[in-house]
């Protein structure tokens, strides 16, 4: 599949104009894979796992990244899928660049929500074309992610924060506002969010904020999310540590990410 019959202009003038687009079907040959693939990764988990519930607080919910070049069912579904053709679509890009991969798994029960925040502060690459694949493995109805329409257009982004202790993960410099609650401001904020089957995606910017409802349904809900850049992006420094940090890198501000750690997966003809 090459992926052009996945995306049409009114999809990429949707993810120009909200920050996010739901599309159908674009890991629906995978799934059995990623499935597998978060199986091994919750069996055998990286450097960066993490459980973010505190003591006390029912269910589970675990998230791990950068397991891809380990991880086999994930680096095919990175290699063969048309994610990469998508992703350069969608952002009117030349190329598709790999920046990393993310597991999120809430276990039945876990009323917990993934914070409101968006994911480009917390990285050390910048620019207009970024985009990130959420993809979920089971059925979602009333557990989905929910994307605050044009947020990545605001003027100035949003303090990232640490999920667990919800303290600031850079000190407060002054070039961020504080995580917004749209929850409590309706008529602020337009929430997107979609009913998704196995395999279908939602693509949205860095730059957008996003959360994730807690799971209180009988069911797990696994997601696979893929990360990836465009030709604009560009190695930035922030206030301090960044997550995924990747040290030893040897990147200068204003660089292209390097393609031996981050590898182009699509490029135009």
């Amino acid at each position: 599949m090459s992926g052009a019959e996945l995306v049409t202009e009114a999809d990429v003038e949707a993810y120009e104009r909200d920050g996010a687009v739901v599309i159908r079907g674009l890991f629906r040959d995978w799934v059995d894979q990623i499935r597998a693939g978060i199986e091994r990764n919750m069996a055998e988990p990286g450097p960066y796992a993490a459980e973010n519930l505190k003591p006390g607080e029912g269910g589970r919910f675990f998230d791990d990244y950068c397991n891809w070049e380990r991880i086999p069912e994930f680096r095919a579904v990175i290699e063969g899928s048309a994610a990469g053709a998508v992703a350069a679509r969608l952002m009117r890009s030349q190329t598709a660049q790999v920046f990393h991969d993310h597991v999120l798994v809430k276990e039945p029960g876990t009323s917990k929500p993934t914070p409101w925040h968006q994911d480009g502060p917390y990285y050390f690459v910048d620019g207009r074309q970024t985009i990130s694949f959420w993809s979920p493995m089971d059925p979602v109805r009333e557990a989905s992610l929910r994307c605050v329409a044009g947020s990545h257009r605001w003027e100035k982004p949003v303090l990232p924060t640490k999920w667990l202790t919800e303290e600031n993960f850079f000190p407060d410099t002054g070039e961020y506002i504080p995580v917004p609650d749209p929850d409590k401001e309706p008529m602020r904020f337009k929430v997107l969010e979609w009913e998704m089957e196995p395999g279908d995606a939602v693509a949205f910017h860095y730059k957008t904020l996003h959360g994730a409802r807690g799971n209180d349904s009988p069911s797990r809900r696994r997601a696979f999310s893929l990360r990836l850049v465009g030709d604009d992006a560009r190695y930035v420094e922030r206030p301090g540590r960044t997550s995924p940090p990747y040290p030893g890198h040897g990147m200068q501000p204003g660089e292209r990410l390097r393609e031996d750690w981050f590898p182009v997966i699509w490029r135009a003809a």
